[in-house]
């Protein structure tokens, strides 16, 4: 285990998350994120001079069409066939607020 945290850290942490650790909890989440912190600290090492960053690693690129304005549906027609219309505009049930 490294000395780049420690329990008292990992419990600082939790703390703020609002997250209760146990003690056995506390060691683990120790020990884990600690070696974490040692690998992202081998990988700070690496000699990355001249490789070029890589934002995509399949190279795909999203397909997307023209926004045409088509048909739509009727007003009327779909208030209509509402079970409750009201003011040009769908009555539904409350969801808030209920003292059920």
């Amino acid at each position: 285990m490294s000395d780049r945290i420690t329990p008292s850290d990992v419990s600082k942490v939790a703390s703020l998350a609002r997250l209760t650790l146990t003690d056995d909890e506390l060691a683990t989440a120790t020990t884990e994120l600690s070696a974490m912190l040692d690998h992202f600290a081998e990988i700070d090492a690496l000699d990355l001079d001249g490789v070029e960053p890589m934002n995509n690693p399949t190279h795909l690129v999203n397909v997307m069409r023209d926004d045409v304005v088509g048909e739509t549906l009727d007003r009327d027609e779909v208030l209509a066939a509402a079970p409750l219309a009201e003011d040009d505009r769908f009555r539904v049930p409350p969801i808030l607020g209920l003292d059920d």
